[in-house]
């Protein structure tokens, strides 16, 4: 069972609805880097989640998704 209602349960919702709108923004396509942004921002509230919640599994593929989504930031700036 999940928390209910405390800090965690509202990153983890907000982060889920800016992954769905990234994911749109994608599947959109040119607009990039907006959608990696938001992707960034999306995985980074579950990354957080996942420390708050002593997860190993959510920090790991959310830890990984943050360089990943940094890296492709860095990537179109540079």
């Amino acid at each position: 069972m999940t928390p209910k209602y405390d800090i965690s349960w509202y990153i983890k919702w907000g982060s889920s609805f800016i992954l769905l709108i990234a994911m749109s923004l994608t599947s959109i396509g040119g607009l990039e880097p907006f959608n990696i942004m938001l992707h960034l921002i999306g995985v980074t509230g579950w990354l957080i989640v996942g420390m708050l919640w002593h997860d190993r599994a959510l920090v790991f593929i959310n830890g990984i998704a943050v360089f990943i989504f940094l890296s492709g930031i860095l990537k179109f700036y540079l």
